[in-house]
């Protein structure tokens, strides 16, 4: 598992209208990169970051833009695989 830290998550007209097709906004973006549980790299080196926002565990997939600072591709409800993953996790 890659170790990032977020200082900074970049946000344009596009994706804040992206997530919103997946129901996330982007106040539940930000406090997920402060409560940060896991991250991978996915495709095209882009990082998945998972998080706690209330009570929802969404995944952000991320693209580094300079260190600490990431642009946020999407944000989504984390699927099943990556909340089994993280309940191992937590509960090891």
């Amino acid at each position: 598992m890659t170790r990032i830290v977020i200082k900074q998550l970049i946000w344009d007209k596009w994706n804040r209208e992206h997530i919103k097709k997946h129901n996330v906004m982007e106040e539940e973006g930000e406090e997920v990169a402060k409560n940060l549980i896991a991250h991978k790299i996915g495709q095209k080196g882009r990082f998945i970051a998972i998080g706690r926002s209330g009570t929802r565990l969404l995944s952000l997939v991320l693209s580094r833009k300079d260190p600490g600072v990431y642009y946020v591709v999407t944000a989504r409800d984390s699927s099943k695989k990556e909340r089994r993953e993280i309940y191992e996790k937590e509960n090891i």
